[in-house]
């Protein structure tokens, strides 16, 4: 019996290889408005973090995602998103 292929993507912040589905993928679309894609199939350049705060708190020391996203995220949106990922933590939860 065959087992299904699990979708791998690599954390930007620890750089750990992780099922697709154990990470948040942040979005910038078209228009430039980050978001965090809950569907995973949202248009746009994505990124995959891992779900612990420390992790998004490096991937913003380091800018890395930045150079995920190939465009300077703006220090206020580090707040924006990490006030996102505690909700969606919460409703997880």
């Amino acid at each position: 019996m065959k087992t299904k292929h699990v979708p791998l993507r690599t954390c930007v912040g620890c750089r750990q290889v992780r099922p697709k589905r154990e990470l948040v993928r942040i979005v910038q679309g078209p228009d430039g408005q980050l978001t965090l894609d809950e569907t995973g199939k949202q248009d746009g350049r994505g990124a995959y973090v891992c779900p612990d705060p420390e992790c998004w708190e490096a991937t913003f020391k380091r800018e890395r995602l930045d150079k995920a996203l190939h465009s300077k995220v703006p220090k206020e949106e580090h707040a924006v998103l990490l006030e996102r990922l505690g909700s969606l933590s919460k409703a997880k939860a």
